[in-house]
Order: structure tokens, then sequence, then C-alpha cells
């Protein structure tokens, strides 16, 4: 079906939807209602005390102590960006696990800031190999940083973020992690884990709208972009001029133009996540988890990830046979029942599908609905 045209010069209405692909997930109307609060300046002593007040929230539920935890102006992909071109120095060599289109992302992103990359590969829809990444920091002790993705979107993999980050230390390396889909969808613990560098986006398990990216640097992160030989090549990413802005008390750098009412709406959903419990939040993505992956094993679909391997908040689906079209597939999914779920990336593209369980759209009523609307497309 082709796309309705929005008249420009009309108000025009979004239509409802409900948000289960690989993100943004369904917002809650707290946090709309949040960001339809009146604009202020980005320098008004109310707005600096809200923005001390967010970085407390994502200490907490980064679990984490950093000075330095704030969201970033951008999505995720800002966040990755953020702590690639502030900890490589151009012919620094770092560690790149590529297992999903991310894993990719990264190595591309190191590329770009003049890095040499050592790629550790691991098939799609498997989690980061351990003894393949000890390897290749025996065989290159002049890397400066390990770099992989906790929760791969692409797939729904999840990696051994602690035992990962282990190696990395017994081999006197910084780590690089994102965090995306992993944050306040499963166990994260940056200090428990002493993770250095980790990256996240709004839209995913915390259901705020996208376009931030909150990020957090252990001390000895921020004492590696402090101490560069060359300077940051962006301006706009350097923490060195960012956390001016960010920074404690009641003074601040301007460093740019804050989006106001998005960190209105961040505020809200991380104020949901604490009234709820962080933990108990991870046990209804996996409780739910579990109920969707019932339901869709007893329809005959196959689960892609091995069930040891999963991430419950990113479910990809083998697209059975018989399913000739699944685009349009989808498109019935969105036009008839008003849901959204995922198509598949890269070598996986066509071959599954991704069903996001993320936030506020991690729910039984979700997964009923999810189901149920599957086994009509599905039947005819």
């Amino acid at each position: 079906m082709a796309a309705a045209a929005v008249d420009a010069a009309a108000t025009f209405t979004m239509p409802k939807r409900v948000l289960m692909g690989p993100g943004p997930s369904d917002v809650h109307p707290r946090v709309l209602a949040a960001m339809a609060q009146p604009t202020i300046g980005h320098l008004d002593p109310v707005f600096v005390a809200l923005m001390d007040t967010i970085k407390q929230q994502l200490r907490r539920v980064f679990r984490t102590q950093n000075e330095l935890t704030m969201p970033v102006s951008g999505p995720g992909s800002v966040g990755m960006e953020v702590c690639f071109v502030n900890l490589l120095e151009p012919g620094d060599t770092v560690i790149v696990c590529e297992n999903g289109v991310f894993g990719g992302r990264m190595k591309q992103v190191a590329q770009r800031y003049g890095a040499k990359v050592v790629v550790v590969n691991d098939p799609w829809g498997r989690a980061v190999d351990p003894a393949k990444v000890k390897a290749a920091l025996e065989a290159h002790p002049e890397a400066k940083a390990l770099a992989f993705v906790h929760a791969e979107t692409s797939t729904g993999a999840l990696s051994d973020a602690e035992t990962l980050a282990r190696i990395a230390r017994e081999h006197g390396v910084m780590t690089i992690v994102d965090a995306v889909t992993s944050l306040a969808g499963v166990p994260l613990e940056v200090d428990g884990w002493q993770l250095d560098a980790v990256y996240s986006g709004t839209q995913k398990c915390l259901s705020a709208p996208p376009g931030l990216s909150p990020v957090t640097f252990s001390a000895r992160a921020l004492d590696v972009a402090k101490q560069r030989k060359t300077p940051v090549q962006s301006w706009f990413m350097d923490v060195n001029l960012i956390t001016g802005y960010w920074s404690g008390g009641t003074k601040r750098a301007y460093h740019h133009t804050a989006p106001v009412n998005a960190l209105y709406g961040l505020h809200e959903a991380l104020r949901m996540i604490e009234e709820e419990g962080l933990e108990n939040v991870w046990a209804r993505h996996r409780r739910v988890h579990l109920q969707l992956v019932a339901g869709l094993e007893a329809m005959g679909l196959k689960m892609l990830v091995p069930a040891d391997e999963r991430i419950p908040e990113l479910n990809a689906v083998m697209i059975p046979e018989g399913v000739d079209d699944e685009a349009a597939l989808r498109s019935r999914l969105l036009n008839e029942f008003g849901l959204e779920i995922g198509a598949g990336l890269g070598e996986f593209a066509g071959k599954v599908w991704r069903i996001g369980l993320m936030g506020q759209s991690c729910t039984e009523r979700h997964v009923q609905l999810c189901l149920d609307a599957l086994k009509v497309v599905l039947k005819r």
C-alpha cells in the first residue's frame, strides 16, 4: 500500500500504532504529557536542576557512580561516535567484535577515525565468543580498546559483557560497549563489570522518544579523553567540551541548545522505571519474552537465536516457508491491526522478523495482540 500523503499546509494527526519492532517502543501518555510542558531556556536554572536529576537517574539505571553520565543530543549512533571519537586516536588499535549489523557499524566508525581495526567475527544470531576475543587480544598486545555489542539489535543475540570485560582488563585494554537495546531490558552492571564507555538510546527499553543517547564514561576513560595527544575530530562530540555544559553546579558553559522537551520526556520515563524497580523491569522483560516464545513455537514458528543467548526484548523469528512476500505480510499487520514489527537486516533480510518487547511495549497484552494478528495473516 502506498504511503499516505501529509498535506504540508494542514494540521496532521498521527495514527495510533502498537510498536513491536526493533524500536522505537510505545511511549506512555505520562511521558508525552511531560514533553508537552512549556519549553524553557536550556540554561534556565530550573532546567539546569532537571539536568542534574537526569544524570542521577541515568547513573541508577546504568548501575554506576561515573561522574560523566549524561544523555547526548542525538540517537544511539551519536552515542557510539562519542565513545569512539573521544577514546581512539589515529593509529590506535581496537578489537571490534562483529556478530551483526551494529558490530559492523562499530567497525566502520572506528575506521573513519583512523583506528587500526582488528575484527573478531562470529556468526550472526550467536553471541560473541570470549575465546576468540582472548586470542585476538593476545595476538595484538598493542590494542587500546575492545568494542562489542551487548545486545545485537539486528539478531537478538546477547553477549556476556561481564566475561568480555574481564578478559579486556586482563589484557589492559578499555571496553566500549553498545547497550542501545540492553539498557533497562537485561542486567547491565557498568560498575560491577568495570565497563569503561557505554552508550545507549532512549527509544528502546527506556520507552522515551528517539533522539537522545545516554552515555557513561569510567574515570579511566575520561582520563584517556582528557590526555589525548591529538584533538578530538568532532567539536560537537568532544566530551571535554560537552561536560562544561553537563557538569555539576549552577554555572554552565554554553555548548549547544539541548532538546529541552525531549529531556522532560526522558526524566519522566526514568521516573516510571524507578517506580517499577529496575530489577522488576528486567524480570518483566524476561517473563513476557517467554510468553511470546511459547506462543510463537505453538504456531510452529522457530526462533533464530539459541535460548541461552537470546535477549528478551528483541526476538528474531524465522519466516516460515510459504510466505512469499514477507513485506506484504508486515504491511497487513500495520494496516489491519495497527501493529508494527521489524524486518530482518543484512544477511537476514527477508529471512526473519524482529519482534520487540521493549519498555512500554513489553506487556502480556502486546504478546496476545501480536500472536492473534500473526495467526490471522499467516492463515490467509
